[in-house]
């Protein structure tokens, strides 16, 4: 099976959030239909990363043909995922720990995370409104590397 995996990043806060749906849904709709199996992974430290989540799990539910999964990739293990493990697992298809980032000092997991995401993904998809924050770096490294990036924001 082809797998294409789609990394999403965003910054914490976002302006526009209904026309940011409206292009990301658009874009879902043509990776879910287009292509044989589509892995997304996301984070889940912003308003982007709620808001992705949210049209990727309706467009599965109206496009899919169980051609995808939804992981959440986490910097290190964290009290919400922990005490809550169930309820993430009920909404994510899986649910990693990323092992380059849990060994990290906390302060750079974040970023360390999001690079190991972006060297996994053939396509980054971000929302970046301003030219600063980790998303902003993280998009820069992923252009570095030469791959697709699409802006939805």
């Amino acid at each position: 099976m082809d797998i294409y995996t789609v990394s999403l990043f965003g910054h914490r806060h976002i302006e526009q959030g209904s026309l940011v749906e409206e292009r990301l849904e658009s874009l879902l709709y043509d990776l879910i239909t287009g292509k044989e199996y589509v892995e997304f992974l996301i984070g889940r430290d912003g308003e982007f990363d709620l808001l992705a989540s949210s049209v990727i799990k309706r467009c599965i539910k109206k496009y899919g043909r169980g051609n995808t999964s939804l992981v959440l990739v986490l910097p290190y293990m964290r009290a919400e995922y922990r005490d809550n493990e169930a309820a993430f697992l009920d909404y994510y298809d899986e649910v990693e720990i990323c092992e380059e980032s849990a060994r990290a000092h906390f302060k750079a997991a974040i970023q360390i995370r999001n690079r190991c995401m972006v060297d996994r993904s053939d396509l980054v998809v971000c929302c970046i409104q301003h030219q600063s924050g980790g998303a902003y770096k993280t998009v820069q490294y992923a252009q570095r590397l030469g791959k697709r990036v699409v802006e939805v924001g």
